[in-house]
């Protein structure tokens, strides 16, 4: 018997989350993954999830009388570009976990198409983008944190789940040049209508109710200047607590808050962020205070950066009128799927039929979709083409954005099936092959 070649692939990055941790280790063999080190089990997951399965496809595929069939790529491209240039109002929609070379591509189509552009920031950290565009954010990376934060606070943040190497690599565990003595040089705050696992390992947990955090944050800006509050209890928090808390706040070295949905899509939205930023800018007068959010999907920063580069805007932009228009709320995947606004979808790199809201999906199933996607999901079983893609970071290289917008190189550990190719490459000849039918 044969005995398999092994190849190991070090620093590998973790294309799964905002974190994007850098010190995986990737064993592979006959070009499939056996082993991974380092990563956590949803990560390693998506690694495994790249090799043949019969949940991936492996062809592009057309839908004809209810059915997929196996298709070449000029035909799947043909109908594809068929459906858009057919379409008076199509959605690019996604692009938060795939490369930043592709986003771009997506951003020059869906200017050419004279589409609606959107990732799923609309649907994540939307509001976090407003309010910094409205008063600023005071922001670091993730290593000043790691090597400096003695105070780190989570709001409607629930790492332990959501970002599993969040803390041992930066945020609690580790230990850092001036927190050499990791978990027992930093105090852990969570603020969070559940009693969450990040929670329960938390030196200070305070149950806000749900969707009053802009009272909270109001009622700890109000203490921090010294105002009494006339009240027992501020959204929940009795006022000892809110006290306490901003006693912590001032009297720590180097503090952090790392908010998440819990914070963004709850009622006042990124009037929440506003407050928040406010509250961290009045701390700086007593200690040095900082804040970022827990970005979700693992470039979903940098579909934000590339959109803004190439349109002026991160999210929520329409072409209809040749040039770059932006309105959330307006523009937004959700509120256009919700009146039945689209005629058309692409969908690139992600799945909102798992998250949208019902009526939203029901809308867009009424008309063709186009999935650029690798394996079967609610979005992909509805579409009428399916383009299978290479996966970036693990099958293709690239470049992608942390949390706290550093960008860093995505790594190639193995080849991709012979049809599936890099997202980017898909978007370039869709782009061709809707210019060709137009003659241009």
């Amino acid at each position: 018997m044969t005995q398999k070649k092994i190849t190991t692939h070090y620093d590998v990055l973790c294309p799964f989350c905002g974190t994007l941790c850098d010190d995986l280790e990737v064993d592979i063999a006959d070009n499939e993954i056996i082993e991974m080190r380092n990563s956590c089990q949803i990560g390693t997951k998506k690694f495994f999830s790249s090799n043949p399965s019969g949940h991936r496809y492996l062809k592009p595929q057309i839908k004809e009388k209810g059915t997929f069939r196996d298709a070449t790529w000029d035909e799947a491209l043909d109908k594809a570009a068929d459906i858009l240039i057919k379409a008076k109002r199509p959605l690019l929609y996604g692009f938060s976990s795939t490369e930043c070379e592709a986003q771009g591509v997506g951003a020059e189509l869906a200017e050419y198409l004279r589409a609606i552009l959107d990732n799923t920031a609309s649907v994540c950290h939307g509001p976090s983008l407003l309010a910094i565009q409205d008063v600023g954010a005071p922001l670091s990376t993730l290593g000043e944190y790691k090597n400096r934060a003695d105070l780190v606070i989570f709001w409607g943040s629930n790492p332990v789940h959501a970002h599993p190497r969040h803390l041992s690599r930066y945020s609690d565990y580790v230990r850092g040049y001036f927190r050499k003595d990791g978990r027992n040089d930093r105090y852990i705050v969570v603020v969070d209508p559940r009693n969450t696992h990040t929670a329960q390992i938390a030196d200070l947990y305070i149950k806000v109710n749900p969707n009053e955090d802009y009272e909270l944050l109001n009622a700890i800006r109000a203490v921090l200047r010294g105002v009494e509050l006339d009240a027992k209890e501020v959204s929940g928090v009795p006022m000892e607590d809110i006290k306490k808390l901003v006693d912590i706040l001032k009297k720590c070295h180097f503090g952090v808050i790392f908010f998440g949905m819990g914070l963004t899509q709850t009622i006042s939205h990124h009037r929440n962020i506003d407050s928040a930023i406010c509250l961290v800018r009045e701390l700086n007068d007593h200690t040095k205070f900082l804040l970022t959010p827990m970005r979700g999907h693992y470039n979903v920063a940098g579909a934000n950066q590339v959109f803004t580069w190439n349109t002026g805007y991160a999210y929520s932009i329409d072409f209809s009128r040749e040039y770059a228009r932006y309105n959330p709320g307006e523009f937004s995947s959700v509120d256009l799927l919700m009146n039945d606004e689209v005629d058309a979808t692409l969908i690139v790199a992600s799945d909102p039929a798992s998250n949208f809201p019902a009526g939203a999906v029901r809308n867009m199933f009424k008309h063709p979709i186009i999935a650029i996607e690798p394996h079967h999901t609610p979005t992909s079983v509805y579409a009428d083409v399916i383009l299978p893609p290479a996966f970036a970071g693990i099958e293709c290289e690239g470049t992608a954005y942390r949390m706290d917008k550093v960008p860093l190189r995505l790594r190639k550990v193995k080849d991709a099936p012979v049809d599936c190719l890099p997202d980017k490459e898909i978007l370039e000849r869709l782009l061709e092959k809707v210019k060709a039918k137009e003659g241009k």
